[in-house]
């Protein structure tokens, strides 16, 4: 069953940017000036540089694949199954406990306004947003809409009131602790860019996604990345090292300078709403990670279970909930860390996507939205994200590697007798040894995504070319010998003779040349009967020579129908016009891999389609 299409732009927007302005912001400030000092600021702008890198890899693959599972499923259709199991577990397991600490980092904001067990209220909370996802995702998209509007509000207030108050003195020295520090700690504050993958998990219940998510992407992350930058720098100007340093309540005890006790009240209800945003958008998100696994028959197949009445993923939204409701009971400082070290990674693997997508030559890649300054972008990302590995501490390495290898576990135990799925490196590893290593099955679920992402509802068009006789000729041929081996291919399907056919196409040759471009002929002919039509395509690599024509054809759209069809006849020869004015039609009819992969560029080709 098949999810419901029913998040907006500002849905988007809201889930993105309420993920990322949670304990990043609300928290992570005054521990990460402890290690950084004033240059803190630079941190976290060095921290948002490096996540464009992936924020723009990751919208090229969701504009080209926006399924379910986000990453997960980039990674597995690119470099494989292994490798896909466990960036789904590793992010699945990271943003549920990224939920988990945004609901207990509530607390310290909690005991601002009343002194209530954090736990007790972390579970009611959890219980109520795992009801608000099951429900339905329109609902729990307004919900973060809601949050997220009153918090960007709030920030903005803060800003404005308090730049006035900002003690310049407090940014000397900038760089206390050097300039390794300021990197390693914008490998610290890396965690605070995380919402991003959440707007990838999602895509599959976006309207018009190949374009939505990509740009609510682009805004969320420019948003949050000015506000974290202005915010911080008022925080760290009118606190000093004295007040910040490893402070939990940071941008509260900044308001309290400049706004007293209201001020403080305030911003505390500002970060209650940031880590419930962040708890909800994390349990909308995270369960799409066991949904995608399971599809795959990479975890057992009860994870995908669907509600029939609300079109939501129900089992993978109890099981996270269950998750982030027991994690609320664990010490998840230290997973916190590692979770930044995951999506680190999660980010290296989306640059990696693309290059291994783009190389191999997969003909049914499309994304609608491109990552500009390829490999460049990448290349960056990749070198920059690793920067910040190496300098994150053996600890949260150590816990890293754990959970690789859990999830590695899980693929040998489980996964690896059932996966079968074909994926783009091995596309680009055949590319480069010239050995037979693929099914085409990754071109097949590529064109199926393409289908139900641009909403192609099939016309008879379609369903004519689908079953129609494909013919890859190497060549050179002459015209009368093509025609020849046409007559032959659909004589039965015309229930005529191969010899009246081939008289049929000679005689209409003579009329007037079918050839209508440099490389594209469409010869068509009117048969005996009722009821019947036929396209036949054809590509000739060395080129078929049609009388009184110097260049060599390479692309034949053969069609015959009975005279009662003339009028589809006309709208068939529309069709074609309309996919073959692509400028890259030529260049990818060319390097198309066999027959199949040509009938999918004209099934996939832009035109209108007939209702």
């Amino acid at each position: 069953m098949k999810l419901k299409r029913e998040l907006k732009l500002l849905d988007v927007f809201c889930v993105a940017t309420g993920a990322m302005i949670s304990s990043g912001l609300f928290i992570l400030p005054g521990l990460a000036h402890a290690l950084a000092g004033p240059a803190v600021v630079v941190s976290y702008v060095l921290a948002g540089l490096l996540a464009i890198t992936g924020m723009l890899s990751q919208a090229e693959l969701v504009s080209a694949m926006p399924k379910a599972g986000g990453t997960y499923f980039y990674v597995t259709r690119s470099m494989g199954p292994a490798l896909g199991t466990i960036d789904g577990i590793l992010t699945w397991l990271s943003i549920a406990l990224k939920s988990s600490f945004a609901l207990l980092g509530m607390a310290a904001f909690t005991c601002l306004i009343v002194d209530v067990d954090i736990r007790v209220i972390g579970v009611a909370l959890c219980l109520f947003f795992v009801t608000v996802n099951i429900i339905g995702v329109k609902g729990a998209g307004r919900f973060q809409v809601g949050f997220v509007v009153v918090l960007i509000g709030l920030l903005l207030v803060y800003v404005a009131k308090g730049i006035p108050a900002v003690n310049l003195q407090n940014f000397s020295p900038f760089m206390p602790n050097g300039t390794v520090a300021v990197i390693s700690t914008a490998g610290f504050v890396f965690v605070s860019y995380g919402g991003l993958l959440k707007i990838a998990s999602i895509a599959e219940e976006v309207k018009n996604p190949a374009k939505t998510v990509p740009l609510g992407m682009v805004l969320s992350l420019v948003t949050v990345g000015i506000l974290y930058a202005a915010v911080v720098f008022v925080t760290v100007g009118v606190l000093g090292a004295g007040k910040l340093d490893n402070s939990l309540t940071p941008i509260s005890d900044g308001a309290f300078v400049f706004m007293g006790q209201t001020g403080r009240i305030v911003l505390g209800i500002a970060a209650i709403l940031a880590f419930v945003s962040t708890a909800n958008a994390g349990i909308l998100s995270a369960s799409r990670y066991p949904l995608a696994l399971s599809r795959d028959r990479l975890l057992p197949r009860f994870f995908g279970g669907i509600s029939k009445r609300f079109q939501t993923p129900i089992v993978a939204i109890c099981v996270t909930g269950i998750f982030i409701a027991s994690a609320l009971f664990l010490n998840l400082t230290l997973l916190v860390k590692a979770a930044s070290l995951v999506l680190i990674f999660t980010f290296i693997f989306s640059c990696l996507c693309v290059i291994v997508m783009r190389e191999s030559g997969v003909q049914n890649y499309q994304p609608r939205f491109k990552s500009p300054l390829y490999p460049w972008i990448q290349i960056v990302g990749i070198l920059g994200c690793w920067v910040l590995v190496i300098n994150m501490g053996t600890a949260v390495l150590l816990i890293g590697s754990g959970l690789f290898l859990a999830g590695l576990l899980v693929f040998w135990g489980y996964g690896r007798a059932r996966a079968k799925q074909d994926f783009a490196l091995l596309h680009l590893i055949e590319k480069i040894t010239a050995k037979e290593l693929i099914d085409f099955s990754l071109e097949a679920e590529l064109k199926e995504i393409i289908q139900e992402r641009d909403e192609i509802v099939k016309d008879r068009f379609d369903k004519i070319v689908e079953k129609s006789i494909v013919m890859d000729i190497e060549g050179p041929v002459q015209m009368d010998e093509f025609f020849r081996e046409v007559s032959e291919k659909i004589s039965k399907k015309l229930e005529t003779t191969p010899a009246a056919i081939l008289e049929l196409l000679i005689e209409r040759e003579k009329e007037s040349s079918t050839v209508l471009g440099p490389h594209l002929a469409i010869p068509h002919i009117i048969v005996k009967g009722q009821h019947t039509f036929v396209i036949l395509l054809a590509r000739c690599r060395k080129g078929i020579m049609f009388p009184e024509n110097k260049k060599k054809i390479h692309t034949v759209f053969v069609i015959a129908g009975t005279k009662d069809e003339r009028n589809f006849h006309l709208r068939a020869l529309s069709a074609i016009a309309q996919i073959v004015q692509d400028p890259k039609f030529e260049k990818k009819w060319m390097q198309a891999k066999n027959k199949e992969a040509l009938r999918d560029i004209v099934l996939l080709g832009e035109r209108k389609r007939n209702s």
